[in-house]
């Protein structure tokens, strides 16, 4: 579980999050989705400690990220799993490579541990072994966006953190990707954030979502309960398209 309580983040006095408090469930998908420049990914980085918040607390089962000290942050970083939003894999590096770099950087295996590790997430990932010695180049979109997952959960993380994990894909490969994503975290009892505007990803597998709007929190809910929030700004959000205009309709009028 990681837990946010009152955090303010401000870039040259203008305030990017107001008093943000919430709570990221352990082996749930937990999103937090917005408008561009909402404070989303400001908020998604401060958890993961790449912005220094200017008040409040960050806990990582108990643990206070902002009072770590350093060989206590370098422990954690290693319980901390992360999917890029381009997937930001190592061009010079093979499938197989990429997946290997985490466990030889931070882990004690020997190379025939680390091997067999990477063999196995990239099988759970759903690639075929005849993939792994090819380039990134050289392989989709989508097959990256797996390889990217299979190499963020190759340290055995309790902390798995996805930007924008469905960017430039397909919808078809997104729902692919999307569901990946949902067994891995309950089969591993991950607790993963996911920093999104997909909605389509949000009425999929959003167990626990947090709407930001101008750096403050603004709804908090399930996917369960999208339909019925009252909150408006939420709203104009998430029923934006006229598909999600007309599912909104049908919930309200089945008959």
């Amino acid at each position: 579980m990681i837990e946010v309580k009152n955090i303010i983040k401000t870039f040259d006095g203008v305030p990017a999050l107001q008093d943000i408090s919430a709570v990221f469930e352990t082996g749930k998908v937990n999103m937090i989705i917005g408008q561009s420049g909402s404070g989303k990914t400001v908020l998604m980085k401060c958890i993961i400690g790449l912005h220094q918040i200017d008040s409040g607390c960050i806990e990582y089962d108990g643990r206070n990220l902002p009072k770590m000290k350093p060989h206590e942050i370098h422990m954690l970083r290693r319980e901390v799993g992360m999917l890029f939003q381009g997937a930001a894999l190592f061009d010079s590096m093979t499938v197989l490579e990429n997946v290997m770099y985490p466990l030889e950087m931070f882990s004690y295996e020997s190379k025939k541990e680390i091997k067999d590790r990477a063999y196995f997430c990239l099988s759970r990932v759903n690639l075929e072994e005849r993939s792994f010695d090819l380039y990134p180049s050289e392989i989709s979109g989508g097959m990256q966006k797996r390889v990217g997952i299979a190499r963020a959960i190759a340290l055995r993380p309790k902390y798995l953190f996805c930007d924008e994990p469905n960017s430039g894909l397909d919808p078809v490969t997104s729902l692919i990707i999307d569901d990946l994503i949902y067994e891995i975290t309950h089969e591993f009892n991950i607790t993963t954030i996911i920093n999104s505007h997909d909605m389509n990803s949000v009425m999929e597998i959003g167990e626990k979502i947090i709407f930001i709007e101008k750096g403050v929190k603004a709804w908090e809910g399930t996917k369960d309960e999208i339909f019925d929030a009252e909150n408006e700004s939420f709203q104009n959000f998430v029923f934006a398209s006229n598909l999600f205009k007309q599912l909104k309709m049908f919930k309200q009028n089945p008959y």
